[in-house]
């Protein structure tokens, strides 16, 4: 059980440091998203964005091998996963490349959903 608890965490934090990427530049922004990110302004904030996804993705990798921050790992994956489904299913009308990290999300929730299954049945069995 603590192996999947491991790998299901492994996998949400490789989900979540795949835009860390767009640090770089607005361009990979862009590929990323498929959106314009040349303003500035927008430029500033997703590039910082992609820094809290990486903080965010390094914590839960960190978690996925050192046990008594799991709880914490699966308490902030599923509001970061469930918060953005939610915005984007409540938007909607968003383009494929959005369309990609919704289905990314989805995968992530699911990863989440059996790592915290297999954390309690962990607890239940100790």
């Amino acid at each position: 059980m603590k192996h999947l608890v491991s790998a299901m965490l492994v996998v949400v934090a490789i989900i979540h440091l795949l835009p860390l990427s767009g640090v770089v530049s607005s361009d990979r922004l862009t590929a990323l998203y498929g959106l314009n990110f040349s303003e500035p302004n927008l430029a500033i904030l997703m590039r910082h964005r992609a820094v809290l996804f990486g903080i965010l993705g390094v914590f839960l990798l960190f978690a996925a091998f050192h046990p008594p921050l799991q709880l914490a790992a699966f308490i902030v994956g599923f509001v970061s996963v469930i918060s953005f489904l939610w915005l984007a299913w409540s938007v909607g009308d968003y383009n494929g490349q959005v369309a990609r990290v919704f289905a990314a999300d989805i995968v992530a929730l699911l990863c989440l959903i059996a790592g915290a299954v297999a954390h309690v049945a962990m607890d239940r069995v100790s």
